[in-house]
């Protein structure tokens, strides 16, 4: 008796033969082939006539159905079973393919039959291909049949294609989100091409690597959603909705199955996750699939069983922007004045170590600035960021101002690009597909970093880098008024470095008539009292502002006193009002606004504010005559130190081997002042152009045309290139030096300019009791330190040790304004406590005294205390260790 049983139809191989599954256990399958018939077969080398159309007749009938299958006999060889089925509504097979004509019935069927019910149902069979030959129907029809199906998508014009629906078929599933299609471009033209569902990704399924034939197995769910999409899609008839191709030339499309796209079934059941990188494909489509990912999420199914939900919206409060660290991070502060770091949420800036991206970096923190500094902000966190070897802990955020996304602001102009998240990174724009639109749109575009073209950086020459360049602007910028300029950088409640973008120069720049308390420089330190509440007011109302100067003097180093308006308000004023900062009449008056600074002042004494808290009326003009000037420190000797001599003194250069040049302020600097004034008169006058009579001669003292400025300087010829015709020249007064040619070189042979005259003004000098590390970038890093605590300054020195054979000075530097003249007080120390010098071991004669034993335990702590805090050359450790 024939064996029966019943099956599901999975798929169809051609029109004679099934894919079946068991109803009990859909992963246990068989292939069933029709007994008595054949028909045209598909295939890889080219498909025979009529093989589609008869493979399809059977496919629409049956697939994803219930059959009832007789097994009439099986072949030895292969075990392949043959017979016929029986579907639900009593449709026979192959007796329903027979009568259509898209089977044959086998010439050799029967032929060795004995079964009268076989021979019965093969007599049958034949009288329904006899039918089907005269009425032409299917493989009878005689002509065309042969439809091309081509393998490659090279072959297809994504272009022509992109964003049309084609009528298609599921041949194959590989994954949930990988198919194997069947594109029916027309009647006559097939095209089969692995394609990739659009926007999600599922997870792997078992498969064999073909390297080392070695089963990899699948991930977790991948091969549950493979039989999701088998279940659904395979050999089913779909909507293909192309929309590209990806990076490795396959097809990307939305496969819309009758009840919808598969892709938002998958992730409704946490079978898939988005996936950002078709984001740009999709469009505004892409929103539904993270809404269907959302709600996986929020159930926790499957992939995101171990999901954390974010917090609703997330916090969200008013800001104001106080800071502007690059493209895509910003200071602000709260409304208690709480200051914080935020990272815009989703974008970068122009990377560093991107050669295409690097020279975009100044002008996208630039647009920033110009869009953000000083506003109010609301600011929306997104996410946090964990600390990290190379990074803070930061909050990642939206911000927006009056209404507009800056994030997205900043993609759509081409100065950020946009971060590709982990696929389980939820710390991220809340409009991030949006923001990949933007930067595709602004790759098109060409916008910013993505027109390939920067625009060439802008330099800023510091012409307070000497008094001489300093000189050269100055009457320039007295004669404007209220200049445009840009506040780069806070140096003290009264002192900031100013750039002015239309003269292409940076300056520092003075508060005129004020004198503001010295702010720490490092967090350890001591200021003055109320010094860090002045740098505090400075950074908040001026910092990256635009603002105008208006430029009055400029001071012994290099500095311009003048006045500085934010939103065309005085900044002097605000900060004497809030009384952080005192009236320097004679400045003051000097500067034009002596009336309303006082005013300010008075107000703040009457307030009570800032170092006016203790003011007492009774007593303010003896307060005056306390802060008078540097005298009580001459006359002071400190108790760590031997009575020495203390000098006024200005550092005018230090030179890369660590020595200071100083100019002792006094009638030196007096005379030299008168000098130089008739100096540049005489060179002026055209009967005074005469060049060197022979080729200068190393040591010899000339008048040299300084390159910086164009003015001439007294200086002394330290090395000569005979063959180039140059000279490398000291100035003399200022010792700072440089190669210049012989043509720029006169005699200084003239009686009142000579040294005779008077003297260098430009002596060398060197810290006492103190070792600048020898390796290249501490060392710098100290030299800068020194600059940076000497720049600008009036200072006192303290002269430990005259060297007359060598002709240097060794000194202990402090502030002229500081009350106290102890070593604990002096630059020295502060050089050695912030890790940038070391206390020798090996001491010079004069050190070894009683009288320095004191000064060199000090030291000797402080720098105890810098490797331990790891400041300096001792980030590492301990340098001097073996």
């Amino acid at each position: 008796m024939a064996k029966q049983f019943f099956a599901n139809v999975k798929s169809v191989m051609s029109g004679d033969t099934l894919v079946l599954t068991s109803q009990n256990n859909p992963n246990a399958e068989r292939t069933f082939s029709l007994a008595f018939v054949t028909g045209p077969h598909l295939r890889r080398e080219g498909d025979e006539p009529f093989a589609f159309q008869s493979r399809d007749y059977l496919r629409t009938l049956v697939v994803g159905k219930a059959v009832q299958c007789t097994i009439l006999y099986t072949i030895p060889s292969s075990g392949r079973d043959y017979g016929v089925a029986q579907l639900k509504d009593g449709a026979q097979l192959p007796d329903e393919l027979v009568k259509a004509g898209w089977l044959k019935v086998r010439e050799d069927a029967g032929r060795k039959e004995e079964s009268e019910e076989v021979l019965q149902r093969l007599e049958t069979l034949r009288a329904l291909e006899t039918q089907a030959k005269n009425e032409g129907k299917g493989l009878w029809e005689g002509i065309g049949g042969i439809i091309e199906v081509q393998n490659d998508i090279s072959a297809l014009d994504i272009n022509e294609w992109k964003g049309k629906t084609v009528d298609a078929i599921v041949e194959r599933v590989l994954s949930g989100d990988r198919l194997l299609v069947r594109l029916k471009l027309s009647d006559k033209k097939h095209m089969q091409v692995m394609t990739l569902v659009a926007g999600i990704r599922t997870p792997s399924t078992e498969r064999v690597n073909q390297s080392n034939g070695q089963t990899q197995p699948a991930e977790e769910f991948g091969n549950e959603a493979r039989q999701y999409v088998e279940l659904r899609l395979l050999q089913r008839d779909i909507k293909v909705e192309i929309v590209g191709t990806s990076p490795q030339g396959q097809l990307i499309a939305s496969i819309l199955h009758p009840r919808g796209s598969i892709a938002e079934f998958l992730l409704a059941d946490g079978l898939a996750r988005c996936n950002d990188f078709h984001s740009t494909l999709l469009g505004q489509k892409m929103a539904t699939l993270r809404a269907a990912e959302k709600k996986a999420q929020v159930a926790k199914l499957r992939l995101h069983k171990d999901h954390v939900a974010k917090a609703e919206g997330g916090s969200s409060s008013d800001m104001i922007v106080s800071k502007i660290q690059g493209a895509d991070a910003i200071f602000v502060r709260t409304k208690t004045g709480a200051e914080k770091r935020i990272n815009l949420s989703s974008v970068r800036g122009p990377r560093t170590n991107e050669p295409s991206e690097a020279p975009f970096r100044d002008g996208a923190k630039e647009y920033l600035r110009k869009k953000l500094i000083g506003k109010h902000v609301k600011v929306s966190i997104d996410g946090h960021r964990p600390a990290s070897d190379d990074f803070e802990a930061r909050d990642v955020a939206t911000v927006t101002e009056k209404g507009k996304n800056i994030n997205l602001m900043l993609v759509q102009d081409g100065w950020c690009s946009v971060i590709r998240h982990r696929k389980d990174d939820t710390d991220r724009a809340p409009n991030y597909d949006e923001l990949l639109a933007a930067q595709e749109k602004a790759k098109e575009e060409k916008k910013g970093m993505w027109s390939g073209k920067p625009s060439k950086a802008k330099t800023y020459v510091d012409i307070s880098e000497s008094v001489q360049k300093a000189k050269i602007q100055l009457s320039t910028l007295s004669r404007q008024k209220k200049v445009p300029a840009i506040v780069d950088f806070c140096k003290a409640g009264s002192r900031f470095t100013i750039l002015i973008p239309r003269e292409g120069v940076k300056l520092t720049m003075v508060l005129a008539g004020v004198r503001a308390p010295r702010a720490p420089r490092l967090p350890q330190e001591k200021g003055e009292p109320f010094g860090q509440e002045a740098l505090d007011l400075a950074n908040r109302r001026c910092n990256q502002r635009d603002c105008e100067i208006d430029v009055h003097d400029i001071d012994k180093v290099g500095g311009f006193i003048g006045d500085l308006y934010i939103n065309r308000e005085s900044f002097a004023k605000v900060l004497v009002e809030e009384g952080l900062a005192s009236v320097h009449q004679y400045s003051a008056e000097k500067a034009g606004n002596a009336s309303e600074l006082l005013a300010a002042e008075k107000r703040a004494k009457e307030g009570r504010k800032g170092l006016w808290q203790d003011w007492d009326p009774s007593q303010e003009e003896e307060a005056e005559e306390e802060v008078a000037d540097v005298e009580p420190l001459k006359d002071a000797a400190p108790a760590d130190k031997k009575a020495s001599d203390y000098r006024e003194i200005v550092v005018t250069n230090i030179d890369t081997n660590g020595k200071l040049k100083i100019q002792e302020i006094g009638k030196g600097t007096s005379a030299l002042e008168i000098m130089m004034s008739e100096f540049k008169k005489f060179h002026l006058d055209p009967k005074n152009n005469k060049p060197l009579a022979n080729p200068p001669k190393a040591g010899e003292y000339v008048a040299a045309k300084f390159s910086a400025d164009g003015q001439w300087y007294r200086a002394r010829v330290r090395s000569n290139d005979r063959a180039a015709k140059v000279a490398e020249v000291v100035y003399i007064d200022y010792g700072n030096s440089e190669k210049i040619p012989w043509s720029s070189l006169r005699p200084l042979d003239q009686p009142q300019f000579t040294t005779q005259k008077l003297k260098s003004q430009a002596t060398d000098a060197v810290l006492s009791f103190i070792q600048l590390p020898t390796a290249p970038d501490y060392f710098s890093d100290a030299l800068n330190f020194i600059a940076e605590a000497t720049d600008g300054r009036t200072l006192v020195a303290s002269f430990d040790f005259v060297d007359q054979k060598e002709g240097l000075s060794y000194v202990t530097l402090f502030d002229e304004k500081k009350s106290g003249s102890t070593f604990v007080d002096s630059i020295n120390k502060e050089v050695v406590a912030n890790g940038h010098a070391l206390v020798p071991k090996k001491l010079k004669a004069w050190e070894r005294g009683r009288a320095s034993e004191e000064v060199l335990k000090k030291l000797r702590e402080v720098e105890t205390q810098a490797k331990a805090d790891r400041l300096g050359m001792w980030e590492y450790g301990d340098i001097t260790e073996d």
